[in-house]
């Protein structure tokens, strides 16, 4: 006997439990499935643990750096990696158990641990039970991607989630992969005290970015003693953890501790029993979804990583709120209304959104672009941080911004003011003629937005 429910749930990221609750108290009888760690990704293995081991990483930082402020610690600084993962650990518990307690707490809601698959388009078996629904809501995540490299099925290697067990500091930690991941990583390990030794395969690191933007991030890194091979072919895993490989046809070998992959992702979709639902997915395993989320079978939703549309957090809590606007309140939303933004969590960060100097040079119209060098940031120069720089896009017909890059001290939080202003669908001149709180970061976006030269 199958159990008939509503709505169905699977995954406990964050779509899905947000999405379960306003089913269930919208009066639906809901289930949601978890086959592993309430939260998924972000809380137990991305982003709340990685930001609290920077916040840490930070501190050892400063602490050597306290000098130059007029502070003076005797004695040398020492990271006590037990504690570390300690004070990492209980941050996660938190949140993994706030997750948990709302959703066996709310009424109307049936929450379910096992591992999920589809027997067909409207039944799951999961623990040998079968449930039903008309409605079933796919949120399973994605993991790190695993690359074929000849060697290292014989050693023991790390990736971004089995880092979150590390109670002790490796001697040299090479890491493969110069992208998001890989970076914050590095930094963090090296302020730890870890030797640090990046291996990127392209010939430059975030290549997604523009070039100068590379070059930033790695001058940032490299002058805290991170080492970087790039344009890196042919790995090779030789004895223990050692990486061979080429670099300009010549065989390098860099010799370390511990061997951690950051070469992407890849979506958790591989064992869900799509096939036996007709659900499509592309050559890379994403759901293909349409503009509100829905899959090429009636019934069937995908949301947060698994579907392509965005790999982060913040985007795939935006896919629950699409999909609960178009289904319980008659909002007509769509991904395609959604502003690319994101952020690289280096100290200082670097923040995203919209489009990239490159990418607007593309355009093949006229382009403005406003720049300012976090030099002159009152702000930055106050606190002993003047690295990186602020630029933003605008559309010289329509007066739109297209995008900005914030690299610097607070550019994850000072960015946001720009990217309101894009939602707000208003030219670039309601900021621009803002007044802004001195002394702050956001108080210069005004006074570079009055500087704007055709982009060249």
């Amino acid at each position: 006997m199958k159990n008939k429910y509503d709505i169905i749930v699977i995954g406990t990221g964050q779509a899905g439990p947000s999405l379960a609750v306003r089913m269930a108290k919208a009066g639906k009888k809901t289930a949601i499935i978890e086959r592993k760690l309430f939260g998924g990704t972000c809380v137990n293995v991305g982003c709340i643990p990685t930001k609290t081991l920077i916040a840490t990483a930070r501190i050892a930082f400063m602490a050597r750096q306290s000098q130059n402020y007029g502070v003076i610690i005797d004695g040398k600084i020492h990271v006590d990696m037990k504690a570390v993962k300690a004070r990492k650990d209980r941050v996660v518990q938190e949140s993994n158990e706030g997750v948990t307690k709302w959703l066996t707490e709310t009424p109307g809601l049936t929450v379910i641990k096992g591992h999920a698959r589809f027997s067909s388009a409207k039944i799951i078996r999961v623990n040998d039970e079968e449930l039903e629904a008309d409605q079933i809501f796919i949120n399973v995540g994605g993991r790190a991607l695993v690359p074929t490299i000849p060697g290292l099925d014989r050693i023991e290697y790390l990736t971004n989630s089995t880092m979150m067990d590390i109670d002790f500091l490796p001697e040299h930690l090479i890491i493969v992969g110069g992208s998001y991941v890989g970076l914050e990583f590095a930094q963090m390990y090296r302020r730890f005290g870890s030797k640090v030794t990046v291996i990127e395969m392209s010939p430059r690191i975030i290549s997604r970015e523009d070039e100068n933007v590379s070059q930033a991030v790695q001058s940032l890194l490299q002058d805290e003693g991170v080492e970087f091979k790039l344009n890196a072919k042919n790995l090779i895993v030789t004895a223990k953890t050692n990486l061979s490989f080429e670099i300009d046809g010549r065989r390098q070998e860099v010799k370390g501790s511990h061997l951690l992959l950051a070469v992407g992702r890849i979506p958790n979709t591989d064992d869900l029993g799509l096939k036996e639902a007709g659900v499509k997915t592309n050559d890379r395993g994403y759901i293909e979804v349409d503009d509100k989320l829905s899959t090429n079978v009636r019934g069937i939703w995908a949301l947060g990583d698994a579907n392509g549309k965005g790999a982060f957090t913040h985007t795939a809590y935006n896919d629950f709120e699409i999909v609960a606007g178009n289904l319980l309140d008659q909002d007509n939303r769509k991904v395609s209304e959604r502003i690319s933004a994101y952020a690289l969590y280096t100290d200082p960060p670097l923040a995203r959104i919209g489009l990239s100097v490159k990418e607007a040079r593309e355009l093949g119209r006229k382009v403005l672009i406003g720049e300012m060098k976090m030099s002159r940031v009152g702000r930055a120069r106050e606190r002993g941080e003047t690295i990186g720089f602020m630029n933003v896009l605008i559309d010289a017909e329509s007066k739109k911004i297209l995008g900005a890059t914030l690299f610097g001290i607070e550019a994850d939080e000072v960015i946001h003011c720009i990217l309101d202003v894009m939602y707000s669908g208003q030219d670039y001149t309601v900021i621009q003629r803002a007044v802004h709180i001195h002394p702050t970061v956001s108080e210069l976006i005004p006074t570079l937005l009055g500087d704007l030269k055709p982009l060249r």
